[in-house]
């Protein structure tokens, strides 16, 4: 109806003649016409289509449908440490907020200040007590993957990224940190994202003075 309105005072505004506006009414007349024979369960679908599609990037899809629609993932050492640290860091956040946390590990993996390999990441500092890079290696508490389901939902989280997915979401974070923690560094870092409980953070960068 506002489109309606606003097209007749266009054409008003135009001097165009009456019988345009006429011809404009029965266009809209039609188009809602059109609109009200779709079936609503037809509706929402292209709604719930259209909205997943704002959701992915790269033909990954950052929704729990999309995830569910993926077979079941397994693979080797490097895949099992991405899956592990997914579970243990990031298993009740959304799909969006896990992979976010992937981002991070694979970040590093690809920058030349940390280790080269998935592995190598994730246990970065590992053996001294609160002195790792992820907390739940280095703990104490023993590492039981007791929720079989979540760990096969982060597991094909793990795959897609361990094969090279985009990394969009986080801008190059390299650090995060949950909501209810505010440590030291984060007042140094750039934060680049806050997606669900977490707030993610670049390396900044070192000027070399001469």
């Amino acid at each position: 109806m506002l489109r309606l309105v606003c097209a007749i005072a266009l054409g008003a505004f135009l001097g165009l003649p009456a019988a345009a506006d006429v011809s404009i009414k029965r266009l809209f007349d039609r188009e809602q016409k059109s609109l009200n024979a779709i079936p609503q369960d037809r509706l929402a679908t292209l709604l719930e289509r259209s909205n997943e599609a704002k959701a992915s990037y790269g033909g990954v899809n950052y929704t729990h449908e999309w995830l569910s629609n993926q077979p079941r993932a397994s693979g080797g050492k490097e895949w099992r440490c991405l899956a592990e640290a997914l579970y243990f860091e990031a298993r009740g956040e959304s799909v969006k907020g896990q992979f976010a946390v992937a981002e991070v590990i694979m970040n590093r993996v690809k920058s030349a200040g940390y280790p080269d390999t998935i592995c190598g990441v994730v246990h970065q500092g590992t053996g001294r007590k609160y002195a790792c890079q992820f907390t739940y290696t280095c703990d104490g508490n023993a590492e039981i993957i007791s929720e079989p389901k979540a760990f096969e939902r982060v597991g094909k989280i793990a795959k897609v990224m361990a094969k090279g997915a985009e990394r969009p979401l986080t801008n190059g974070a390299t650090h995060y940190h949950t909501k209810s923690v505010n440590p030291r560094w984060a007042s140094k870092f750039p934060r680049t994202a806050t997606i669900g409980y977490h707030h993610f953070y670049k390396q900044p960068k070192r000027i070399s003075s001469n």
